[in-house]
């Protein structure tokens, strides 16, 4: 599977922690970046979640090169996002 995954995340985020084991279970490589210490990456979060800055958000670019912006999405998501 080709393409690319970016999560971002912040430290304390349970749903980013469990999103970065089923990733890892299944052997999809991923760039994660944490919004605490990033102000640009949490200013693009905040863009793409009305304001807020909901993680785990994570851009997925396909093997067509189609970037998907998902929140809190499911491994199955992820996966789908990243056929396209």
């Amino acid at each position: 599977m080709s393409g690319t995954v970016t999560m971002y995340s912040t430290s304390v985020c349970g749903y980013c922690h469990r999103l970065k084991g089923q990733l890892d279970r299944e052997g999809i490589g991923y760039t994660e970046i944490n919004i605490e210490h990033d102000p640009a990456s949490a200013s693009f979060v905040e863009s793409v979640n009305e304001g807020n800055q909901t993680v785990p958000t994570v851009l997925v670019v396909g093997t067509s090169g189609e970037q998907t912006v998902m929140t809190n999405p499911s491994l199955r998501q992820v996966q789908a996002a990243l056929a396209v």
